[in-house]
């Protein structure tokens, strides 16, 4: 509860700094709009479905991307933890391919795939794959060697020993992967979708661009208001909970 109050009073006081600003004529209105005027737009939007619906299509894109990735991303990861060969290959490549900007995809990606929803889906698996591989195959080298020693004294071996033993040990670090991988989707996607024009579904990323075109500093702003609330609640509802239960599960927790 006192983490709630003190972020409900930190915005507050961000937006009464935001319409100071505004109010003493430090920054032009144009370019920085009164709260009040973005809150407008926000109620027009929700109102004529507009923003419900270009979430929902962000949202979609962004889940069915992520997964790939994530379900790309964990057996790579365990893979490379366990072989010497795939680290020096494989892991390195997604060692250089990590730092590569998530916009640097979509030339490659509108070559490829042109105008489509698979240049998006592209964008964002490549976005998230390798800070998932990266974080498992760290995680899974930075257990305790006693902890597989043990496990193969007790009969395990192979598939048994990865799924059993060195993911489980590793789930804080997989966990962080994989929160950092949806940070990467998330960029990822806003990428794809700003530079990517389709007719199959405008995302919050489209009315971004659209309010960039138009001169729209309402919607620019409201939209990027949009993108860090479900990033927010996305981090609060979804990793969050899985951080809490494997710092008590670990003893870790305060």
């Amino acid at each position: 509860m006192k983490r709630i109050l003190h972020s409900t009073v930190f915005f507050i006081g961000l937006i009464l700094l935001w319409q100071a600003l505004v109010s003493a004529g430090l920054w032009s209105p144009v370019l920085l709009p009164p709260p009040g005027d973005v809150a407008h737009y926000l109620l027009k939007a929700v109102r004529d479905g507009s923003l419900f619906e270009a979430s929902l299509v962000t949202m979609g894109r962004l889940l069915a991307g992520y997964l790939i990735g994530c379900l790309l991303g964990l057996p790579l990861g365990l893979a490379c933890s366990r072989s010497q060969m795939l680290s020096d290959t494989v892991g390195v490549l997604a060692l250089g391919l990590q730092t590569l900007p998530s916009v640097c995809w979509v030339p490659l990606a509108l070559l490829w795939y042109g105008q489509s929803e698979t240049a998006m889906l592209f964008v964002v698996v490549m976005g998230t794959l390798w800070s998932v591989l990266i974080a498992v195959d760290n995680g899974a080298r930075s257990l305790p060697p006693i902890y597989v020693r043990a496990a193969r004294t007790m009969g395990s071996q192979g598939i048994h020993t990865l799924v059993k033993v060195i993911l489980p040990a590793s789930l804080p670090f997989v966990v962080s992967g994989m929160k950092q991988g949806w940070a990467f989707a998330w960029r990822s996607l806003m990428a794809a979708e700003i530079y990517v024009t389709i007719l199959t579904g405008y995302g919050l990323g489209h009315l971004l661009h659209f309010g960039r075109e138009l001169n729209d500093m309402n919607q620019v702003i409201g939209v990027m208001l949009v993108i860090v609330v479900i990033g927010l609640l996305a981090d609060k509802l979804l990793f969050a909970p899985w951080e809490q239960f494997l710092h008590r599960r670990w003893g870790t927790g305060r």
